[in-house]
């Protein structure tokens, strides 16, 4: 019993951090049918930040975060309007974007490696490595704060897109683009601001991940598949979506890593990708296409 307790914990600790890993991927694509295949390389390069900021000055990653959210926020308006902008209108913009992410998340690792070298790194927090014991269940420190923070962050998002003015207009222009347009939502700007928050939030999430993982510039290839697992779960485009399968299949994949080992407990992402594609499509949360 204490063994279920124990995976039930661990899952549910990393699935808050999961949750906020795929949200900002979620959000870019609700608004802008981005398919952003550079998501996690751009997770990876928040975690730089927040590594450098914890060597040379010693700042806690989790001071570090809004930094880190705020660089690569920066660092996402300049590639969307290098990058995304100019054919957003284009009827096949979503698989144009996986090409152009494709890309950009080549560009990304190799600007990386190069200034970083391809070493494993980790940010070293004194509470990283900590836990609490209830009895012989322990709860680790670092993945219980990364959990915690995520939560709170997801929270204040959605809150901003459910009461804010500017949130009412990005909600409507991931209903309907053309339709929010008409009525006066300034959709490039909604556009613009959406890519910045979804890559910000990748920043923030880069943040928890430099403690909870360690990290290296092509680790993102291995984030790829679980990020999209998660979003299309969920339903591609619902944030709640991807909250509720970041928990459900960290929790399954912490039960599959003690039961048959950790090599099977990625597995659990693939093969719900597979089945998800194969069975429901549009996901948990998601509406499905209407036939033309």
């Amino acid at each position: 019993m204490e063994q279920i307790i124990q995976t039930l914990i661990l899952g549910i600790a990393l699935g808050g951090v999961f949750a906020l890993m795929g949200s900002g991927l979620s959000l870019v694509f609700g608004v802008m049918r981005i398919v952003n295949l550079a998501h996690p390389s751009l997770i990876i390069a928040g975690a730089y930040v927040t590594y450098w900021g914890f060597r040379l000055w010693g700042i806690d990653p989790l001071v570090m975060l809004p930094v880190a959210a705020v660089v690569l926020a920066g660092i996402g308006v300049l590639l969307y309007k290098l990058v995304f902008e100019r054919e957003a209108r284009s009827a096949k913009y979503s698989e144009m974007t996986v090409l152009l992410t494709f890309a950009t998340a080549m560009i990304v690792e190799g600007a990386l490696g190069f200034m970083f070298t391809n070493t494993q790194r980790v940010t070293s927090p004194g509470y990283a490595t900590d836990a609490i014991f209830i009895g012989n269940v322990f709860i680790p420190m670092g993945q219980l704060y990364a959990g915690i923070v995520s939560l709170v962050i997801i929270g204040a998002l959605a809150a901003f897109l459910k009461y804010s003015r500017f949130g009412n207009a990005i909600r409507a222009t991931t209903q309907n683009r053309d339709a929010a347009e008409l009525l006066g939502v300034n959709v490039n700007l909604v556009g613009i601001m959406s890519f910045a928050i979804g890559i910000g939030l990748a920043g923030a999430a880069g943040a928890l991940v430099s403690f909870v993982f360690s990290f290296f510039p092509a680790k993102h290839w291995e984030w790829v598949a679980v990020l999209m697992s998660l979003v299309v779960l969920g339903g591609m485009g619902s944030i709640l979506g991807t909250v509720l399968a970041s928990f459900l299949l960290s929790i399954i994949a912490a039960f599959v890593g003690v039961w048959f080992g950790s090599t099977w407990s990625t597995m659990t992402f693939f093969l719900a990708l597979f089945l998800i594609l194969l069975v429901r499509p549009q996901g948990l949360f998601g509406e499905k296409p209407e036939l033309a």
